[in-house]
């Protein structure tokens, strides 16, 4: 069973950084100090349980009216098995809670794909972050409550 759930207590945010960890220092070989930033501390944290086990996690920076998407890690046995997916919708639905307009990510190259599938679409140039390609990439919000119109 896969649950998403928002790291809150000391344990659950404690596995937010060994995941990430995993993935991108020990993984993908970005340097420690690259991969936390001041970012992390208003960041809500995101964490993938599979039978209770931590599996994956995102975090959902807040900027203006829209959100920023990032540190989306799953490890390498849970994916293909929708756990980014579940991540993604998870922090999507978190961000029209909080009435944003718009969801934004810097997706590394190789995952273009599985972020096209999610209904993003990439602009501007690709760049580098980390020694690693990116794409900046872009999704709309539904938008939610409150109109003359809902």
């Amino acid at each position: 069973m896969l649950d998403i759930v928002v790291a809150r207590g000391e344990r659950e945010r404690a596995a937010v950084f060994v995941l990430r960890g995993a993935v991108f220092v020990a993984e993908q070989n970005v340097p420690i100090e690259e991969e936390w930033d001041e970012r992390d501390a208003s960041a809500e944290h995101f964490l993938a349980l599979r039978n209770g086990v931590p599996v994956g996690t995102g975090r959902l920076v807040v900027q203006g009216d829209e959100g920023l998407l990032g540190r989306l890690a799953v490890l390498r046995r849970e994916r293909g098995r929708g756990v980014g997916a579940a991540l993604v919708a998870a922090i999507e639905e978190r961000a029209a809670q909080r009435g944003l307009a718009a969801v934004e990510l810097h997706a590394q190259v190789h995952a273009l794909g599985f972020y096209e599938r999610l209904g993003y679409t990439a602009y501007g140039p690709e760049f580098e972050e980390a020694g690693i390609a990116h794409q900046s990439m872009r999704k709309e919000l539904p938008r939610r409550g409150g109109g003359p119109l809902d």
